[in-house]
């Protein structure tokens, strides 16, 4: 009488978790400084700060080299360039051709995205860090070069400098994800407001809307401490359009593009 053996069953396969959105930040955070624009991107942010306070110390009078001062002449020059800094986070995986890479390891696309959201998010905070930090070193400087070098400063003005970098670093993520295009996303995100703001100055039936959707305006008064609950409506209504309309319409897009 012969005997059948059965083979022992087959251990089912475990489904091994995808990588956290926590990991997926910090990756994020080191490809900012993975190529040679970004990391020329990065040490320009502190060296134009820096470049600023030192411009105050020769050529702005003693009384106004104050640690306020200093803080917020640095934030808009350092503005400029973190919407590039949000556009190149986007655009590389395109243009160095790695998306099909990051898609097959996390296929969950939107989580990827929101880890570069993140991360930029991030080094726009670090970016008013910076500030602070030059600031500082200003101040002392003035003090011992005969300036005025005074500390008084309302730290609700460092708020809404976060806040400010923040909407600039995702305008240029915005356009990244809607043109996955670096060149054109940097000439898009730049060209539109200006256009935009040439309009709404030389036609006067634009001046109105222009005070609700051009972000020169809406994005001044966060260069303050006070800001009154109308100039948070109107930005509020201008990032509609500039930022959460572009991430929304780009992630659609991202999330149904052919990777290749």
């Amino acid at each position: 009488m012969s005997t059948v053996t059965t083979a022992p069953p087959t251990p089912a396969r475990q489904a091994v978790p995808g990588p956290s959105l926590v990991r997926l930040i910090g990756v994020e955070l080191r490809k900012l400084g993975d190529t040679r624009a970004g990391r020329w991107l990065l040490a320009s942010i502190g060296l134009i700060a820096a470049v600023i306070v030192a411009l105050q110390l020769r050529f702005v009078d003693d009384a106004a080299q104050t640690f306020s001062n200093f803080f917020t002449a640095s934030l808009a020059p350092v503005a400029l360039l973190l919407p590039v800094l949000g556009i190149l986070s986007i655009t590389a995986e395109w243009s160095q051709r790695t998306a099909l890479t990051t898609f097959a390891l996390v296929p969950r696309r939107e989580r990827v995205v929101v880890a570069k959201l993140a991360a930029v998010l991030l080094a726009a905070l670090a970016s008013v860090l910076v500030s602070l930090a030059v600031a500082a070193v200003g101040t002392l400087l003035a003090g011992i070069t005969g300036g005025a070098g005074s500390w008084d400063f309302d730290w609700t003005l460092a708020g809404h400098a976060a806040v400010f970098q923040a909407i600039n670093v995702l305008i240029g993520a915005g356009f990244g994800l809607l043109l996955l295009n670096t060149p054109l996303a940097i000439v898009t995100s730049l060209l539109l407001p200006t256009v935009w703001g040439i309009l709404s100055a030389m036609i006067a039936a634009l001046h109105g809307p222009a005070r609700w959707l051009d972000t020169s305006i809406t994005m001044e008064p966060l260069l303050g401490a006070d800001m009154t609950a109308g100039q948070w409506g109107r930005l509020g209504v201008s990032l509609l359009v500039w930022v959460a309309a572009p991430l929304a319409a780009g992630m659609a897009r991202t999330l149904r593009r052919e990777v290749h």
